[in-house]
């Protein structure tokens, strides 16, 4: 009976806005993680081939606690994904005409975009992962002699197409635009919303998004430029 009655409350909790607002929150959280994680295991590719292969070598010599972490990424992503349309299509049933007259008073371009963002960024991740996880969508995909991917030999023979680099350069700008509404909204969904710190949160989630878009986009950068170990 206990049981029922937490369940109960847990599905009318989600199912009201304060619910989706704080699985928005939660899995924000979990995916702006990633990103950070991601994007440090990443920067390896300037200690040279062997530290980021070594790396990759690391991640997968632990295979049940990568499958783990990818299926919660994935549930994270979907569930942020079905809040965020749900959330919409509630917004938009609340005011079915819409304004007549709209302007932009104290939204910024990343809030009114974020509609945009999130499914460009969703295609994003399905070709980047097409790109440099599997291979099938590389002109050069190449394992190693451990039969694991050669993530340096991969990524500088991706990137040197400038097409390639080009896209995830503006992939990477859009996340800029995600991030920067996103991670202001996590901290407001969890009650950092004091008038005293929103000023300083504010300023926080600009720089890191700013530290995040430039990190990524010098591996790129770097493989056009020639900055890199030749192979």
């Amino acid at each position: 009976m206990a049981t029922a009655t937490a369940l109960a409350r847990t599905a009318s909790f989600y199912r009201s806005t304060i619910g989706k607002k704080a699985i928005m929150a939660v899995t924000g959280v979990i995916g702006f993680g990633f990103v950070v994680g991601h994007l440090l295991g990443n920067l390896q590719f300037f200690l040279g081939p062997e530290a980021l292969n070594d790396y990759a070598a690391a991640l997968h010599a632990n295979p049940g606690l990568l499958l783990v972490a990818r299926l919660t990424l994935l549930a994270a992503v979907i569930l942020h994904i079905a809040a965020a349309l749900q959330l919409v299509s509630r917004n938009g049933s609340a005011r079915p005409d819409g304004y007549r007259v709209w302007m932009a008073r104290k939204s910024s371009y990343a809030s009114r975009t974020m509609k945009f963002s999130g499914p460009l960024l969703g295609l994003f991740i399905v070709y980047h992962l097409l790109h440099l996880t599997f291979g099938s969508v590389h002109s050069n995909f190449r394992h190693g002699t451990n039969g694991l991917p050669d993530v340096y030999h991969n990524v500088v023979t991706g990137f040197s197409h400038i097409p390639v680099s080009l896209t995830y350069i503006a992939a990477m700008a859009t996340l800029g635009l995600h991030l920067s509404h996103g991670v202001w909204s996590m901290f407001q969904s969890m009650g950092w919303n004091h008038p005293r710190y929103s000023p300083l949160v504010r300023r926080f989630a600009t720089l890191v998004t700013v530290l995040i878009v430039l990190g990524n986009i010098s591996i790129p950068l770097s493989v056009l430029l020639g900055f890199h170990e030749q192979l």
